[in-house]
């Protein structure tokens, strides 16, 4: 498979809900025909073939006419193109020929979005077992995931699951204005993350369930994690019910809404808890609020999880952030990164 960094620009020829779905990572998506299009071309074929082609082809240089000044005019003779479509066929040819009549050197993904996939899916299987892991552990609202980025600003290797799923792991954990992507493009994306890593140095990545949201961790990454040295981290309440009026200020300013989000969880925390939840939303009592549900819910479902996943582990070490502020951090990343070096 290709590596995309050696190409000035990736196109994606396939229609823009393909595109949605899944695509190679930086690749643009200029279709040679369009939802609609496609749409019109496929019905045709299955009574009129020639028709079909026709119609597609004049769409076809219509669409990629489109591109040609805006766009392709910007790259020199130089410039080297990737092109692919589903399965590296006419959609691919259609732009290939054209731009290789400009002068521009291509290549086409053979076998197409379709074998890339395939790679994709055989990356996921293989990867992660050559990676040695740090698996940050502890309560919602402790500040593993500003760990994970003092961490990294500190030089170490980072894996960041919830920030390629786009959200934060929990029923309240999607993000405003942020739709999940699907999980062939988390796939994508995770894949993409995970080449540039090196095998030689630790990665260190937070504890998560088979799911983030609505996207599944790959078995072989989720497996891996578990086999991995582990670091508890725990920090005072009132660090972490400041730490989620930051991180959850919209729930901070629509409590209500929030409580109306936990109600699946009535059978695991009882009508009682549930309806001081209400009270606490109702009454605008944001910080008792985010506590209780702290203590009644999350903190025993990750001791539950903890004991589960990783409660065999011997490499185990506990870290006591007394703040989660950007200093804390700093200070509680350099110590762990020293630990790590001198073993």
């Amino acid at each position: 498979m290709h590596e995309w960094d050696r190409y000035a620009l990736v196109i994606d020829a396939r229609s823009p809900h393909e595109y949605n779905e899944d695509h190679v990572p930086g690749a643009v998506n200029l279709p040679v025909v369009d939802d609609e299009q496609y749409a019109e071309v496929g019905i045709r074929h299955k009574t009129d073939k020639h028709g079909a082609y026709l119609i597609g082809v004049e769409y076809s240089l219509q669409n990629i006419a489109r591109h040609i000044k805006p766009l392709i005019s910007r790259y020199t003779p130089q410039d080297r193109f990737l092109v692919y479509c589903f399965r590296g066929g006419k959609r691919s040819r259609l732009w290939a020929d054209n731009l290789r009549t400009i002068g521009f050197e291509v290549d086409v993904i053979s076998g197409g979005w379709k074998n890339y996939r395939s790679w994709v899916r055989a990356g996921l299987e293989t990867l992660p077992s050559r990676f040695s892991y740090r698996v940050l552990c502890g309560p919602t609202g402790c500040g593993k995931t500003r760990l994970l980025h003092a961490l990294e600003r500190q030089g170490a290797q980072v894996l960041d699951l919830e920030s390629l799923a786009s959200h934060r792991g929990s029923l309240i954990g999607a993000l405003p204005g942020e739709p999940q992507p699907t999980q062939k493009m988390f796939d994508s994306l995770l894949l993409e993350r995970m080449r540039t890593l090196d095998p030689a140095r630790p990665v260190w990545l937070e504890a998560e369930s088979k799911k983030i949201g609505n996207v599944q961790l790959p078995l072989a990454l989720f497996e891996a994690m578990h086999r991995s040295p582990v670091i508890h981290v725990d920090a005072p309440m009132a660090e972490r019910v400041l730490l989620w009026r930051e991180d959850y200020a919209h729930f901070a300013t629509d409590p209500v809404g929030m409580v109306r989000r936990l109600e699946p969880l009535k059978p695991l925390v009882g009508k009682e808890t549930l309806g001081l939840w209400h009270e606490l939303a109702a009454a605008r009592r944001v910080d008792e609020l985010f506590e209780s549900v702290m203590a009644r819910h999350y903190d025993p479902c990750y001791q539950r999880s903890t004991r589960r996943n990783y409660g065999e582990q011997e490499e185990q070490q506990a870290l006591h952030l007394t703040s989660l502020g950007e200093q804390g951090l700093a200070d509680a990343a350099e110590q762990l990164l020293k630990g790590i070096a001198e073993v």
